[in-house]
């Protein structure tokens, strides 16, 4: 955590949850104001925190010692959360406690001798090119907003954004005759990504179609290019519900979300001999070894490469 001036957090006598509560407060608005962290990652910590708290319930937390918070690892498994969903917790965990030692609240922190949780490497589910094209063929007639959701389909293929940066994509970020929007991502970090004839097209049809009707139903012009029917952003909750509805429909996997359009993406830009650098630029990863994990489920290119270039293959 970067230095900073010490808040003078009052030790009164209210009870231990409460007390708990303030300092989950103040440490939120530490990294709100002075770490200057994405409001989705504020979110992530605020969710954690609270399930922090309701294990927690009326336990002191500068009594906690490094069995009481083995415990609190072992009730998030109970939860059956996934390992990632735990690791994140246990990350937050970390930062609270390091926030509570920084404000004098805490002589020791025993968080810190608590082992990193190993983390079982999942394998992202792939579709397959020809169930893409089916999926964002899937939109028909009789749907509610067909221009919309293919449009929404096409963007998400052809440009591997996350869910949040498709539903935060403003129209001054679209392109379309450079070919090509700026995008938004993970810690104010932008990038431009390139866009196929496929997503022109349809995002031309549904700009000139439906978009129109949408921004006249808001009481003021909307800015987000994927609007709902009454002109407001779309969620990424609808995002989550209009995918899996059209999976479902193409006989897709039950698994599949938004994120798997963006491993279908670059498993297929691998596959199509994409460099893993390039790759790496166009998902907007920090580091090369998040893109990485990709190479492990295109097999058949990293054969091709080793049959290519090895002298005894």
């Amino acid at each position: 955590m970067p230095p900073r001036k010490t808040l003078k957090v009052v030790q009164a006598a209210p009870a231990a949850g409460g007390q708990t509560a303030r300092w989950v407060t103040l440490c939120l608005d530490y990294l709100r104001t002075e770490c200057h962290l994405a409001a989705n990652s504020i979110s992530a910590y605020t969710r954690d925190l609270k399930r922090l708290q309701e294990w927690l319930g009326d336990r002191a937390v500068p009594n906690l010692t490094v069995r009481d918070l083995s415990n609190y690892l072992a009730w998030l498994q109970q939860k059956k959360l996934a390992p990632t969903s735990i690791s994140r917790h246990m990350a937050a965990l970390k930062v609270f406690f390091r926030f509570l030692q920084v404000e004098g609240v805490l002589k020791e922190n025993p968080a810190e001798l608590l082992a990193t949780q190993k983390q079982w490497q999942r394998v992202p589910d792939v579709l397959s090119a020809k169930l893409v094209k089916e999926l964002v063929g899937a939109p028909q007639p009789y749907d509610p907003f067909p221009r919309r959701d293919r449009a929404l389909l096409e963007l998400l293929y052809a440009t591997g954004c996350r869910v949040s940066e498709v539903s935060s994509l403003q129209m001054r970020d679209l392109h379309l005759e450079e070919r090509h929007c700026l995008v938004h991502g993970k810690g104010s970090k932008q990038r431009l990504v390139p866009l196929g004839e496929g997503a022109l097209n349809t995002l031309r049809d549904y700009l000139a179609t439906e978009r129109p009707l949408f921004v006249a139903a808001a009481r003021t012009p909307p800015n987000w290019v994927l609007l709902s029917r009454r002109g407001k952003q779309l969620r990424r909750e609808a995002i989550w519900e209009l995918i899996k509805r059209y999976v479902a429909r193409v006989g897709g996997p039950a698994s599949a979300s938004p994120h798997t359009m963006r491993h279908s993406f670059a498993t297929h830009l691998l596959s199509g001999g994409a460099d893993l650098r390039q790759v790496q630029e166009l998902l907007g990863h920090a580091s090369i070894a998040t893109t990485q994990i990709y190479t492990h489920v295109d097999q058949t290119r990293l054969k091709k490469v080793h049959q290519q270039y090895h002298p005894r293959a």
